[in-house]
């Protein structure tokens, strides 16, 4: 549960994209490389979040939320991005269980989670992707038997962000007849977390390896209607995991952006700044268009979620696909054009690079995602 960290009162709510960006750069970004460093969000920084309301204020207000849209949220998550991909990850799963539980939860599991979620004194994450399987659904080892009305959960989760830090574990395991959503509290006797370190990028999203070994859960561990999981809890969750991506990859070339500005203004090469050569020109220009073009991509997604569109899970794909193929190029870029002082520690650019490449990656690879918008192109034509 929630550390008992005293924040500072002068912690305000986060409720639109001005708030967030004065948040992040008041209590995140200065210290987004530190937190690289150590591999870890400290504990303060997790209460700070809560007392802005940042954890799940998508909720209704009847749970304590504040019924935030969803461009709203795609847009306080960019700025989270901007200013460290490792606690916008952080709010990405804990998002994707706080939804679920809203959405698909039963009346006494919303009564029980939701409002802890909510406050941040319970902090989610999400559990899919296994050793040799990733996160294909289809390749789920994990199992729940049906036992004395509950359940026996056996299996082994990676990669899964949040897990060193997490209080409940949403859990995706395959049953008798389908795949089911199970939610499972940290202090179950039987799950067992081994931290992962060193990765390549957003080092401070304290991943975890989660192993389950003869958990026992109660019935109401199950999420939703049995059967059902698969096509609707997973689609959704995933889809919502999707979106938030995406943001953060608009973030991240919004970073490389401002860091690449500011540098260039200053770093004089033959008697003038950098930013004077036209090759220099180009790729700040490019990186202005990319981030408008990958800003709006992601608003239209958010648009058609609030909607109610079914279309927006093809919106978040493309959404997904242009911003964090552009977030890698940028980075990429970011680093040339600060040259050997891109690939030290003196300048967040590296890290930029590191965290981009996950978001070619994470939440559906992007040769995955080429191979779903292809299935588009006889619909877009007319």
């Amino acid at each position: 549960m929630a550390s008992s960290v005293q924040v500072a009162p002068d912690t305000v709510q986060v409720t639109d994209r001005r708030a967030a960006r004065a948040f992040v750069d008041a209590h995140i970004a200065p210290y987004a490389d530190a937190y690289d460093r150590q591999g870890r969000v400290p504990e303060e920084l997790l209460e700070r979040i809560a007392a802005a309301g940042l954890w799940a204020p998508f909720l209704p207000p009847e749970v304590g939320g504040a019924g935030m849209d969803m461009v709203t949220l795609g847009a306080v998550h960019e700025e989270v991005g901007r200013g460290c991909s490792s606690v916008r990850s952080l709010l990405t799963v804990h998002t994707m269980v706080s939804w679920t539980v809203q959405r698909w939860g039963s009346p006494a599991q919303r009564e029980r989670w939701a409002p802890a979620l909510c406050r941040g004194d319970v902090l989610g994450s999400f559990c899919l992707s296994e050793p040799g399987a990733g996160s294909d659904a289809s390749g789920i080892g994990s199992t729940a038997a049906q036992s004395g009305g509950g359940w026996v959960l056996n299996g082994v989760k990676k990669w899964i962000t949040g897990g060193q830090r997490a209080d409940l574990f949403l859990v995706f395991a395959r049953t008798a007849s389908s795949i089911g959503a199970f939610l499972v509290p940290r202090d179950t006797p039987g799950v067992q977390v081994r931290p992962i370190d060193d990765m390549l990028g957003t080092r401070a999203s304290m991943l975890a390896e989660v192993s389950f070994r003869d958990v026992a859960l109660g019935p109401d561990a199950l999420l939703g209607p049995s059967g059902f999981t698969a096509g609707m809890v997973l689609t959704g969750t995933l889809d919502l995991g999707r979106y938030s991506v995406a943001a953060g990859s608009v973030g991240i070339i919004q970073a490389c952006l401002e860091a690449s500005a500011a540098y260039t203004s200053r770093r004089e090469v033959g008697g003038s700044v950098l930013r004077d050569r036209p090759l220099i020109q180009a790729k700040l220009s490019d990186m202005v268009t990319d981030a408008r073009a990958a800003r709006l991509l992601c608003a239209e997604a958010g648009r058609l979620k609030d909607a109610g569109e079914a279309s927006t899970i093809m919106a978040t794909w493309v959404a997904k696909y242009f911003a964090s193929t552009a977030a890698a190029r940028h980075a990429s870029e970011a680093v040339q054009i600060h040259g050997a002082n891109g690939c030290g520690t003196d300048y967040p650019v590296a890290r930029y690079y590191r965290d981009a490449k996950i978001m070619e990656i994470i939440e559906g690879s992007n040769e995955i995602q080429r191979i779903t918008i292809a299935g588009l192109a006889d619909r877009e034509i007319t």
